[in-house]
């Protein structure tokens, strides 16, 4: 079988890194992680005209219908330019309309949601890793017995605040849309370890809501998604760990060499190489899997999750040991990658989480 990129996704790929050059350097990603808040409504709004808001829209609801390797590929870019934005967030929540909204959900909000007037979120996880739906408690209410709408707490919920539309997880699996206006919502900043992402808490209370389609396995193919995007994420921002302390070990000079030149560091650098580009595979197969539903995709979610996310810890940790001692300062750009690292590791479960699902769905 042909894993390799079509024509068309490399060039997305191509076209996604040159626009955060342009857009979102490093530079300006320090200037956002040092905000109280990182999101960067300019940003996202280069990010849709680009038509990264539509990737994953129908074209028939003005998208470009694209599979979840092609958003893959995009979350790769951005991990490896550290950006702070809420494409995975928006992405998930088109993907869980596409997988379980009636034609009306579809046609209220796809269209927005790919021009950039609707930016979506979801709000899955609660307390003590719950962030399945076997776990979750929040309820939504129909009317009966005097109480009406959604009711409960997410957190921790990743970009929230500000989007216009909340997909959130419900008791038993379900989905419910909430309007991100709703007075039923409120958003309470949490202080997490990343700069570069906005988290908070998500009070619900009586916020109206319209359910997804109840078929089996609609949650568990959104979770599924979220995974392979932190992975995809992870491994970018390995790559660029890599190529950071490869490019600072070829100008940093000590005892008046190069510190490039001295074995040992050699042998580091080695060992991180190899630790990335066999990654590489494991998340572009998630989402091969996922797009063709085949039936070990959600196994290869929760393996390429939690393998590169631990690839990317080691990475990171690997990159400020070749820093040196400015590599654990604030100045180091490094120090974004690592907290990113750390937050990719424990989103949506760590890998000790994973590594139970897959044996239990294995039956070991």
């Amino acid at each position: 079988m042909d894993f390799d990129l079509s024509n068309e996704q490399e060039i997305l790929q191509e076209t996604v890194d040159k626009f955060i050059g342009n857009v979102c350097p490093i530079t300006r990603v320090r200037e956002l992680s040092e905000r109280d808040d990182p999101y960067d409504e300019e940003l996202w709004d280069r990010c849709v005209d680009l038509g990264l808001g539509g990737l994953l829209v129908p074209e028939e609801y003005g998208g470009a219908g694209l599979g979840l390797l092609d958003a893959a590929l995009v979350v790769e870019s951005l991990g490896r330019g550290a950006v702070p934005s809420p494409f995975i967030e928006h992405t998930v929540a088109v993907l869980a309309l596409r997988l379980g909204g009636s034609r009306e959900q579809k046609r209220k909000w796809l269209p927005g949601m790919a021009q950039g007037d609707v930016r979506g979120c979801v709000a899955l996880g609660e307390q003590e890793n719950a962030w399945f739906g076997d776990r979750w408690t929040t309820r939504f209410d129909s009317g009966a017995g005097g109480r009406e709408g959604v009711r409960g707490t997410k957190a921790p919920v990743s970009f929230g605040a500000g989007s216009d539309l909340v997909v959130v997880g419900t008791a038993g699996g379900g989905l419910v849309l909430v309007e991100g206006a709703d007075p039923g919502l409120r958003f309470e900043r949490i202080d997490g370890i990343d700069r570069t992402r906005r988290l908070d808490r998500l009070e619900i209370e009586g916020a109206s809501g319209s359910v997804l389609s109840a078929r089996d396995g609609i949650a568990s193919r959104v979770v599924d998604a979220w995974l392979v995007l932190l992975a995809a994420d992870a491994f970018g921002g390995a790559v660029a760990c890599l190529a950071r302390s490869v490019a600072y070990a070829k100008e940093r000079e000590q005892f008046g060499v190069k510190i490039g030149s001295f074995q040992a560091l050699k042998h580091q650098l080695a060992n991180m190489a190899l630790e990335v580009e066999p990654a590489r595979t494991l998340y572009w197969y998630a989402a091969h899997a996922f797009d063709r539903e085949l039936a070990d995709a959600s196994c290869a979610a929760a393996a390429a999750k939690s393998a590169i996310c631990d690839r990317y810890l080691r990475i990171a940790r690997s990159a400020v040991e070749v820093h040196g001692g400015i590599g654990y300062t604030w100045e180091c750009d490094i120090q974004l990658f690592l907290k990113r690292a750390l937050f990719d590791g424990l989103y949506l479960g760590d890998s000790r989480v994973h590594y139970r699902r897959i044996a239990e769905s294995s039956g070991w």
